[in-house]
């Protein structure tokens, strides 16, 4: 008897370990809901910065974090369905790429899963976050200042003659603070300014031809994920029209676009992983304050500058943080 009661405690604490490992807790997972398209360089580019600021809490993708990625292609109608997925898999953390339609998206499929985002609108106007300082829900992250008004006086400065100021934008997602300051700082500057929609990649064309009829001398592009998911073709509409046109990030300029002035979203996507890191080590999103960077970046592409004929100002290129030759 004595002999049966040994074999079977031996065998069951044989079995312990094994019970042990099958009861933790699997690596956490974070799901990407992206706007653009996995091809997208500017994405990608993003997103290594969101890893890194994510290393800086101890998490490395396939070590002791898994990540799954949705892309929308730049189709705003599939946000909803990708996000619904996401959290049907229980990830622990929903990171938004792309602006306002991923926020949106990632806040109608859950009230429960931390939701980290980044947007060029006010949070709390939008219904995101009770207020800045303790957000108080499951959303927290970033907000991005709106910097229009900017980029008229960087126009203006750029071509001192330009008398008429494009301003194109999607009216699906249009901030009509970003358009009054702009309208105020065109009015300051003695310039008359239009606004064109475009609101899908089938209005792109069309714009643009009314912006010809138009005269501009310059052209404004408000930061918007359609017009970043579809960068190149914008690019090379103002490329065959011969535009001057000032964009909001990076990528734009590094594309060969004349001039861009905006927040640097390297810097914001790493802090965006530094959050996550830190929800995925217990901090509630409603406790996390949602900040405003204040980190800009003025890059001015030479080469296009000359192919306008355009002659860049001294003052202007020593302000710059990037030059492109």
């Amino acid at each position: 008897m004595y002999r049966r009661r040994f074999i079977l405690l031996v065998g069951a604490a044989a079995g312990w370990p094994f019970a042990g490992r099958a009861q933790q807790r699997a690596m956490p997972i974070i799901g990407i809901l992206a706007f653009a398209s996995p091809d997208n360089a500017g994405a990608q580019r993003m997103l290594a910065a969101f890893r890194e600021g994510l290393g800086e809490t101890g998490y490395v993708e396939g070590q002791n974090v898994a990540i799954e990625y949705r892309w929308a292609e730049v189709r705003a109608d599939r946000l909803p369905v990708l996000a619904a997925d996401l959290v049907s898999r229980k990830v622990d953390v929903i990171v938004t790429e792309g602006g306002d339609p991923s926020v949106a998206a990632a806040r109608q499929a859950t009230s429960t899963i931390p939701v980290v985002f980044h947007t060029a609108g006010d949070p709390v106007a939008l219904g995101l976050v009770a207020n800045l300082a303790r957000p108080g829900g499951n959303l927290t992250g970033f907000s991005l200042h709106q910097l229009a008004a900017k980029r008229i006086e960087l126009v203006s400065e750029l071509i001192p003659q330009a008398r008429a100021i494009g301003v194109l934008v999607n009216p699906n997602s249009l901030n009509e603070d970003e358009i009054r300051d702009a309208r105020e700082a065109a009015r300051a500057g003695g310039v008359q300014l239009h606004v064109v929609n475009a609101g899908s990649d089938g209005e792109m064309e069309p714009a643009f031809a009314t912006l010809s009829q138009l005269r501009i001398d310059a052209l404004v592009v408000i930061s918007d994920p359609l017009f970043s998911g579809r960068r190149d073709q914008l690019i090379a509409l103002v490329a065959r029209h011969a535009i001057p046109a000032v964009y909001g990030g990076r990528d734009y300029a590094v594309a060969g676009g004349l001039l861009s002035y905006g927040s640097d979203l390297a810097a914001v996507y790493r802090l965006k992983g530094i959050y996550t890191g830190r929800i995925l080590k217990g901090a509630k999103a409603a406790d996390l304050p949602v900040e405003q960077p204040d980190r800009f970046q003025l890059v001015i592409n030479l080469k296009t500058a000359k192919e306008l004929g355009l002659t860049v100002p001294q003052p202007l290129l020593a302000r710059a943080d990037e030059v492109i030759e």
